[in-house]
């Protein structure tokens, strides 16, 4: 390792509630809780010394990453790593300097919550502060936590129980909530994993409305600049939890777990339960997989499978022979609901691991005509080069652990490549202590062959953060560039790459 710089400044009971947690800290929590122990403190635009290595001269462009930023408000602590209020970083590549900031969503819940000093509202783990019919008057915050979508004109910070909020690419000031144009009613909701075809720059995303007995999965087609240009709606059975889907070719799957909200979400209509507490797995019924025509956005065909659950989807493409292939990242069960509320306090006890699998599905039917592990080793956040997305990539990027790693007590420590062709693997070890987010893959502005995998790594023995550039095709030579952070970024979902 090069030498560090130091950086300056059924219901159980539905009576039973999880309050917000007083703040306490363990002697053997584990170094990554570092990250999250203290809200993050926003810097302005700031010049990114090197560390270790040179900038690529082709990597022009802009990194965008989000992530759950405050975890603690007046001593408490939210219930679920997903009810932190969201923060943005940027990292903006220039021809010979990068230059970073790090802003927090100016949501109206954050405004208020600020203002006051400590929780007003509920959200996916917690719920709101004060008597029951508080509860009911208040809506779950937008914690605008989740991922991010560059446009041409603006920066959608994404959550998927409600709309966007728009953001300014350059400074990352909250201009307010974004309805695309009027296409999303109301505070409808918008998903935190569009889908982009690189040809056309049409995308395409979804969000589930929850009806009791019945839900609408709202699906939207949207031109290069945003704008909807083509709504659609299936009908699907009971309320459930859907967080992604896959672009393939001419299709859009979804793979629909499950993990139903109990007694069709009266619970969490009463202000007795936390949607996250009334999410329940369901070992008896199977995945439901549906296959949606991108153009007219109607279901062509659906089938049911053995139960699985998925937070994320690699890929996805239409073979050869007819047939559609997905990627996704596959958990037996829905443990990691709990390995996630875990997260927030610092220490993690239960094992949830997801594998990398492939599924081939019948277009005609959507039945699974195979299913098989790429990756035999827990990883997660896996993605493909965005040239690749919908079609047939080369390779997929993910995090996983270092061999010998505690998956239930430890975050991810490596970097990978799977070759998806042979199954090789291509590991880049960051080191004891150092905790890498999703990573994401830059194209080279000079040279078309050349890609960048660019993470955002915490160091829990330094208690900073630095930019990790990797060469996408020689990961286990460790990173070509180490640019130091001003502040510590906590450890966060999702990003996306906007080139020049």
């Amino acid at each position: 390792m090069h030498d560090k710089k130091k950086i300056p400044p059924s219901i159980q009971s539905c009576l039973k509630v999880i309050p917000l947690q007083t703040q306490t800290r363990s002697r053997n929590q584990p170094l990554w809780s570092k990250a999250l122990a203290q809200p993050a403190i926003e810097f302005g635009p700031t010049q990114l010394a090197p560390l270790a290595g040179q900038i690529p001269p082709g990597l022009r462009g802009s990194l965008y990453r989000n992530g759950p930023g405050r975890l603690e408000r007046g001593g408490q602590r939210v219930a679920h790593w997903f009810d932190g209020d969201g923060g943005i970083l940027a990292v903006h590549f220039g021809d010979t300097a990068a230059t970073g900031l790090y802003r927090y969503v100016q949501t109206q819940g954050y405004r208020e919550e600020d203002q006051a000093g400590h929780y007003l509202y509920g959200g996916y783990g917690q719920l709101a502060s004060g008597p029951l019919w508080n509860r009911w008057l208040r809506p779950l915050k937008n914690a605008a936590n989740t991922s991010v979508l560059a446009l041409p004109d603006r920066l959608l910070a994404l959550w998927e129980g409600g709309n966007p909020h728009r953001l300014d690419l350059e400074d990352l000031s909250t201009k307010g909530l974004d309805d695309l144009e009027a296409s999303l009613e109301g505070n409808q909701a918008y998903s935190a994993h569009p889908k982009r075809d690189p040809q056309t720059g049409e995308f395409w995303n979804f969000g589930v409305a929850y009806q009791g007995a019945t839900s609408t999965l709202n699906l939207y087609h949207s031109d290069a600049t945003g704008r909807v240009i083509h709504k659609g709606k299936v009908s699907i059975e009971g309320a459930p939890l859907i967080h992604d889907f896959a672009l393939c070719g001419r299709f859009l799957v979804f793979c629909v777990p499950p993990v139903m909200m109990q007694w069709a979400g009266l619970p969490l209509l009463l202000g007795l339960q936390s949607y996250s507490q009334t999410l329940q797995w369901q070992a008896d019924q199977p995945t439901r997989i549906l296959i949606i025509d991108r153009d007219t956005l109607q279901l062509v065909a659906q089938a049911e499978s053995e139960p699985w659950y998925q937070w994320h989807f690699s890929n996805g493409y239409e073979a050869e022979n007819g047939t559609l292939v997905v990627d996704l990242l596959r958990y037996p069960d829905f443990k990691t609901n709990e390995h996630l509320r875990e997260v927030a306090e610092g220490e993690t006890h239960t094992e949830a691991t997801a594998q990398l699998w492939r599924l081939h599905l019948d277009l005609q039917t959507g039945k699974v005509l195979d299913r098989y592990a790429l990756l035999d080793r827990p990883c997660e956040f896996a993605v493909v080069p965005p040239a690749q997305v919908g079609q047939q990539a080369e390779y997929t990027y993910l995090n996983l652990h270092p061999a010998g790693a505690n998956p239930a007590q430890e975050l991810f420590g490596a970097v990978g490549r799977v070759d998806l062709k042979t199954g090789d693997l291509q590991t880049a070890v960051c080191g004891a202590g150092l905790y890498p987010m999703e990573p994401i893959y830059a194209p080279d502005a000079l040279n078309p062959n050349q890609g960048w995998i660019i993470t955002v790594v915490f160091d829990g023995n330094q208690s900073q953060s630095e930019v990790w550039i990797y060469a996408a095709d020689a990961l286990a030579q460790g990173p070509a560039c180490r640019l130091a952070l001003p502040q510590i970024i906590p450890l966060g979902f999702h990003g996306t790459w906007r080139p020049r």
